[in-house]
């Protein structure tokens, strides 16, 4: 049964629970360093710039999906955009309200979870297994972009209770005009939105017949005046057979910005999908280097599914790092690998022993007062053992890697990232043996506090105090859902925020 928190109205339904926001005066927050989209900026180090208040109690909560998909068995296999941030500290929230293609974007207040503004988005999913996510993203100049249909982007003031909401189009606006109805129906953005200091925006699209621009899936860039490039996943990958930017990938940029990173596939090929890891010019979307995704046990082809939401991550050193399937599967237990490249994708360095739906966060190594290599930084990593699933006993963990040493992996002794810390989920799993997974897709690192802040299945979000090795704080959200993984983020004020059962809890203090 839901408890009522202050203002807000919970209502149980015997299943799903509608969740009524908070209502009350639209209270405003202070100004602060924003987190702009997935993973928390362009190079996805998941780095909260403000220290993260104590999990004291729970301040407001607001649904993310007004008709949750729960499965026969009661899970959800969907996976819900980041909701981001403002340099105001107003928090935009993305929200499924329908059981197909209904989705809009929310303004309220961190104080009290007001609703400041409501915009609807005519945003259709592409293709899909699992159910995609739907992610906003901010400009380094405070403007929301979130997608809606036919490749188009939305451009909004996020802090205004009222204001304009104008469109952007890579492949021209009087194009989409002029065949609205044909791309509508044929054009999908498919991955998250990430943005440069310009205001550029990159992302990938599907294409599922024709279109009167001749538009083929792949990469797009448009620039804050609508100025668009985009390229094809066959043409960037030199290679014919890839159909797409792989769903939920979010691209990635270097820290300079003149480079980004993206994953293409084709999900027809071997049993999840195969592609490539391609460095494009963030100009012009000229291909520089690509890398054909390989398992580093077997050196098959890697799988690369539509079903996670595994991106890029660009280390402080501009290595890159990105999560595959195992191939043959599942051999490794389902786990994958984290794949490691150098800045050119030409070196492939030693990988982390888990990876197949998880973007890594970076970890400065001063976080880690036990830890002595000779690392300049270190890797948080999603790190569970699936019970049932091949040789995996259920034992999930999370863990803090060293990106540069090695140790043998735990089924095949090949050489692997070294674990600097791992720590054990706390709720034990009657059903599948073992403890409950770690439900994150990416993880919240916070310098200040020395801690890592992750949201479990067990309907807990917990803080891994990394200097200790152990959890020094959780808060109960839900009773806990076997669901697709969740994003956790830090806010302006240094407030929580985490999604857990198709709502969004905001935590602090």
């Amino acid at each position: 049964m839901w408890i009522a928190f202050a203002s807000l109205v919970v209502v149980d339904c015997g299943g799903a629970s509608t969740v009524m926001r908070a209502v009350g005066p639209i209270l405003r927050g202070q100004p602060g360093p924003p987190w702009q989209g997935f993973a928390g900026n362009a190079q996805h180090t998941a780095l909260s710039a403000e220290p993260s208040q104590s999990l004291a109690r729970i301040h407001w909560r607001t649904p993310v999906d007004l008709a949750p998909p729960y499965s026969q068995s009661h899970e959800l296999f969907i996976h819900y955009g980041s909701p981001v941030v403002t340099q105001h500290d107003d928090v935009i929230v993305p929200v499924r309200t329908g059981p197909k293609n209904h989705f809009r974007v929310e303004g309220h207040s961190p104080i009290n979870g007001a609703l400041i503004w409501s915009a609807p988005s005519d945003y259709i999913l592409p293709p899909h297994g699992w159910i995609p996510s739907f992610n906003p993203a901010l400009t380094a100049s405070n403007l929301l972009l979130f997608p809606g249909a036919g490749g188009k982007l939305f451009v909004r003031d996020p802090d205004a209770a009222h204001a304009k909401v104008q469109m952007l189009v890579f492949y021209g606006l009087s194009q989409y005009q002029s065949g609205k109805a044909a791309y509508d129906a044929k054009v999908d953005i498919d991955t998250p939105i990430t943005t440069d200091s310009a205001g550029d925006a990159f992302f990938g699209f599907t294409v599922t017949g024709a279109t009167p621009a001749g538009l083929q899936s792949g990469i797009a860039r448009v620039a804050p005046d609508g100025t668009g490039t985009w390229v094809s996943a066959a043409t960037a990958s030199g290679d014919g057979s890839m159909t797409e930017v792989t769903t939920n990938s979010a691209p990635a940029l270097a820290a300079g910005q003149q480079t980004v990173y993206i994953a293409v596939s084709n999900p027809s090929l071997g049993q999840f999908g195969e592609g490539y890891l391609l460095a494009l010019d963030s100009s012009t979307l000229a291909t520089k280097n690509k890398v054909f995704l390989l398992d580093p046990q077997s050196g098959a082809p890697a799988g690369i599914s539509d079903s996670g939401t595994a991106s890029p991550a660009v280390g402080p050193d501009g290595d890159v790092y990105f999560g595959v399937l195992e191939d043959p599967f599942p051999n490794h237990n389902d786990r994958g690998w984290l794949l490691h490249f150098d800045s050119t994708l030409a070196v492939a360095k030693t990988p982390g022993s888990f990876g197949w739906d998880d973007t890594p966060s970076i970890v400065p190594t001063s976080m880690v007062p036990s830890y002595s290599g000779t690392s300049s930084y270190l890797i948080m990593s999603k790190y569970n053992n699936y019970a049932g699933i091949g040789t995996g006993d259920g034992q999930n963990k999370i863990a803090i890697l060293d990106p540069n040493a090695t140790q043998p992996d735990l089924v095949f002794g090949n050489p692997v990232m070294k674990e600097v810390l791992t720590i054990l989920g706390v709720t034990l799993d009657p059903k599948l043996g073992g403890v409950k997974e770690w439900c994150i897709n990416t993880a919240a690192v916070d310098p200040a506090t020395d801690s890592v802040l992750a949201n479990s299945e067990d309907g807990y979000l917990y803080r891994w105090d990394l200097s200790s090795n152990s959890f020094t704080q959780r808060i109960r959200l839900t009773s806990g859902v076997g669901e697709a993984y969740t994003p956790t983020i830090v806010g302006a004020d240094g407030q929580i925020y985490g999604v857990n059962n198709a709502v969004l809890f905001a935590l602090g203090q």
